[in-house]
């Protein structure tokens, strides 16, 4: 691990226009996805039992997500939320707390990730590399939602987000 972080949008960014927090979460992904160059992305899916107005914000984010990494042919895996907890931590239940602390663990950091959030992205990535260690070490193909979205491209990079968001990137300890 290389670093993780948070994007916290301020609240008068938020404010200017609908897409604005969208805008930033793009222009961060693409950026970081062209200093990295990583060959895959790892998302959690909608967990559909958080009220509406989550989810559907989660959805768009996630499409954001998705067009980003399509737009650089990044692979992008999806796993549900029970399958990172019980991948991680041993158990589908697992509470946000037991997360921090697995996944600090895991990665022999020597503080909790935090905000949650943080620590939540960092579990989906672990969960991903099970996966995979386990597709490469069986020879299981593929799944389908793993597919490559197109050839590596770096064209059409976007900035860093401007205006109100801060990335507070953390450098693995």
């Amino acid at each position: 691990m290389l670093h993780y972080g948070a994007l916290k949008v301020a609240p008068k960014r938020q404010k200017e226009c609908l897409g604005a927090v969208l805008q930033d979460v793009h222009a961060l992904l693409c950026g970081l996805m062209d200093e990295f160059s990583p060959d895959a992305l790892a998302v959690e899916s909608v967990f559909t039992a958080l009220n509406m107005r989550t989810a559907l914000r989660l959805a768009e984010v996630r499409g954001v997500v998705l067009l980003a990494a399509a737009q650089r042919g990044v692979a992008v895996h999806s796993y549900s939320p029970r399958e990172v907890k019980a991948s991680v931590a041993g158990y589908g239940q697992a509470d946000k707390r037991q997360m921090q602390l697995m996944v600090r663990a895991l990665l022999q950091m020597t503080e909790t990730p935090e905000p949650s959030d943080a620590a939540d992205a960092l579990a989906v990535a672990l969960c991903h590399l099970q996966v995979e260690q386990a597709r490469q070490r069986f020879g299981l193909p593929d799944s389908p939602a793993g597919a490559k979205l197109g050839a590596k491209s770096h064209a059409g990079r976007a900035p860093l987000p401007r205006g109100g968001a801060t990335y507070n990137m953390r450098r693995a300890s």
